[in-house]
């Protein structure tokens, strides 16, 4: 990251199949199968939702990366099992189902992994941190731990390509118990990222704790109903330029707000108004912070 005045700046929507789109974002008329070109064509990320549910296949990783420009980004979310069902008790083959069953095919285009826990889910320091000790730090660490899956799959196992690639995680909390010093000092000890999570629902913190930031922004009024006027996109598009150029100062911390001056990539998901307004609302923040994403040359333009 050296030489660089700011992190890299990703924009997009969780999730793109959503019938509402059809006629509004989508044109009509654009058949289902080529939602998630338009879609990757207009944002330079977007999270893939589906892997939270249930482990996928990697010919659907497969047919993802195909479908979407180089440069192009997905955010993946990990297995509920792991995280809703399990609640971390006894995570290491759930974890490394979730890895052969897939996002390694995603290749360069394989971004964070994001860790969504339920409301009910309480600070408990010692089962986090055994989790994070688990999280695989790159793609060759990712696919030994896959090589540990048992009977579960979909399909036959993919470790991806062999090239080693880093692997981010973030983490989003719902339980006030996580405001808390010694949860931040756990993810800034291991380089996981606390997901801002923008909802009155949950606690909306804002520390610094890894390399990047990760931001959901779910409707700040009411849980994904929200849609984001003017004067709050203004107020969003300057935290975010901010946080690519190391300050986090306007918010809510639990240790303190940042100003290191590192640069740090962001990666920014809309999750509003039931979906429907959440692209125009993304394309709003691109627009404020001038990224012109450039799906034919796959960079984004600043």
């Amino acid at each position: 990251m050296s030489g660089r005045k700011k992190g890299e700046i990703r924009i997009g929507v969780s999730g793109w199949t959503y019938r509402p789109w059809r006629g509004n974002f989508y044109p009509k008329g654009l058949v289902q199968r080529n939602e998630l070109r338009f879609a990757a064509s207009r944002f330079n990320a977007l999270e893939i939702n589906g892997t939270f549910y249930r482990l996928q296949t990697p010919a659907a990783y497969r047919r993802w990366a195909a479908e979407t420009p180089e440069g192009f980004v997905f955010a993946v979310k990990g297995s509920r099992y792991l995280t809703h069902m399990l609640r971390l008790e006894r995570p290491e083959t759930a974890l490394a189902n979730f890895f052969a069953s897939g996002p390694l095919v995603l290749g360069d285009r394989l971004g964070p992994v994001l860790w969504q826990f339920p409301a009910s889910f309480r600070f408990d320091a010692d089962r986090i941190e055994a989790f994070f000790r688990l999280l695989p730090r790159d793609s060759t660490e990712a696919a030994e731990l896959a090589r540990k899956h048992d009977d579960r799959l979909r399909a036959r196992a993919d470790y991806g390509d062999g090239g080693r690639r880093r692997l981010r995680h973030a983490m989003e909390i719902r339980h006030e118990s996580f405001r808390d010093p010694a949860f931040i000092a756990l993810l800034r000890k291991y380089g996981v990222a606390l997901v801002c999570a923008d909802t009155v629902d949950w606690p909306l913190l804002m520390d610094v704790t890894a390399d990047f930031v990760y931001c959901r922004l779910h409707g700040s009024a009411e849980l994904y109903k929200s849609g984001y006027a003017g004067r709050e996109l203004d107020r969003w598009a300057r935290r975010v330029g901010h946080w690519s150029r190391g300050a986090a100062t306007d918010g809510h911390f639990v240790t303190g707000p940042t100003q290191d001056g590192r640069p740090r990539d962001v990666f920014v998901f809309f999750d509003n108004t039931d979906k429907l307004m959440a692209p125009g609302d993304a394309q709003g923040l691109m627009e404020r912070l001038d990224i012109r994403w450039d799906a034919e040359a796959g960079r984004p333009a600043h």
